[in-house]
């Protein structure tokens, strides 16, 4: 399983890293729609929406949030950078708010469960991630911004992997994801310590340390937080991964949980460190 996850790996970041560079920003935010639309007929499927036009219904619905979203920040012609940090902060605290309903599981789902709320809460949580993207993209260093946010996220991902495979006893949020612990967090925040070690180190004279730790680790403590979201409502749902796409990963939602929750943060937090 390891073996057949380290290569589905490779062959995303072989797609991922020369679209980035090689497209224009516009061109490359609109080919990461496709990936929104999966991950939305994933989130249909764990919401329980059961027939295939109320799917595609809902996928169209998807589409047209994302369409809105675009024209309020006035793509594609002009960026409205103001318009997108709005966006992004209302995305930040509704994640504040999923906090509170994963610290009170399973009591919190009388809150969040129907099919109505689920239903409208992913519409929110897709437009908030594409917005992101955008956002950053729109930077002057956008594509090396995004590479180090995917960066951090995986480092939170591969650091709570092994670090929990091989010293995991306490466990993070037991209700939830019982193979989550506490060695496994800590593990992946050794790791991104490393990485804002390593490039104040090689970058010392166009990032300060404090500026890059404030960018690095509040991104690592939500894309934690998008995992144990969608581990909640897969709990809940009462299924063990997303969808069967990407082999030893399990579907697309299971590898954009993280961002949906960290993109957000790494866009309305990147005017204010200065770090590029």
């Amino acid at each position: 399983m390891l073996r057949l996850r380290i290569i589905t790996a490779l062959c995303l970041v072989a797609v991922f890293v020369p679209a980035l560079f090689l497209m224009p920003p516009m061109l490359f935010s609109i080919a990461t729609i496709p990936l929104v639309l999966a991950a939305g007929w994933e989130w249909s499927r764990l919401v329980k929406i059961s027939s295939l036009a109320a799917r595609l219904g809902y996928l169209a619905l998807v589409l047209l949030t994302l369409a809105v979203a675009a024209n309020w920040l006035g793509l594609p012609d002009a960026f409205d950078d103001e318009r997108s940090q709005q966006l992004l902060l209302v995305a930040v605290g509704v994640w504040a708010v999923i906090f509170l309903w994963i610290q009170g599981y399973p009591s919190s789902a009388i809150l969040w469960s129907t099919q109505p709320v689920l239903g409208l809460l992913g519409l929110m949580l897709f437009c908030f991630t594409w917005v992101a993207i955008v956002t950053i993209m729109n930077h002057p260093s956008g594509q090396w911004l995004l590479l180090l946010a995917i960066v951090i996220i995986a480092l939170a991902d591969i650091g709570g992997f092994f670090a929990g495979k091989y010293f995991g006893k306490h466990r993070l949020a037991p209700i939830i994801s019982p193979g989550k612990t506490w060695e496994g967090f800590v593990g992946g925040l050794v790791l991104q310590a490393a990485l804002v070690g390593s490039l104040v180190w090689l970058l010392s004279d166009e990032m300060s340390l404090l500026s890059l730790s404030l960018l690095v680790f509040p991104v690592g403590l939500y894309s934690v937080l998008g995992d144990l979201f969608e581990s909640m409502i897969k709990r809940h749902s009462g299924v063990k991964d997303s969808g069967h796409l990407l082999p030893g990963h399990g579907g697309v939602l299971d590898r954009l949980d993280g961002m949906m929750a960290a993109l957000p943060m790494f866009g309305l937090i990147l005017p204010f460190t200065n770090t590029f």
